[in-house]
């Protein structure tokens, strides 16, 4: 009825160094990701910018103009989180690098 071990322990041995080689192709991916992001949230905003919305009643347009405000900002968000992890994984490539220059040799 209780198990001592629910938590299940991790694999030491199985965990994969981070090297500067895989931080830049990380940073590589994610950057292509959020210049696509990018670009969608251009064209999103561009389509949404050229198509007034044709409607007198007030609450349709506020509704809608939320909407749109909602979508351009949710690509939006993509595009940044993409660009902060395309920066931090550089950032970890550049750590790693210098780490690996100023260890001392050991004989």
């Amino acid at each position: 009825m209780s198990d001592p071990n629910l938590t299940p322990q991790l694999d030491t041995q199985g965990q994969i160094q981070s090297t500067p080689l895989r931080c830049i192709a990380g940073a590589i991916v994610s950057g292509g990701m959020g210049y696509a992001l990018y670009s969608i949230m251009i064209a999103i905003a561009t389509n949404f910018a050229t198509k007034p919305i044709h409607s007198d009643n007030q609450l349709v347009i506020r509704i809608t103009s939320a909407v749109r405000t909602l979508v351009v900002g949710i690509v939006a968000l993509g595009t940044g989180i993409c660009g902060i992890i395309a920066i931090g994984l550089l950032a970890l490539a550049v750590q790693l690098l210098v780490q690996k220059w100023t260890k001392p040799k050991e004989n």
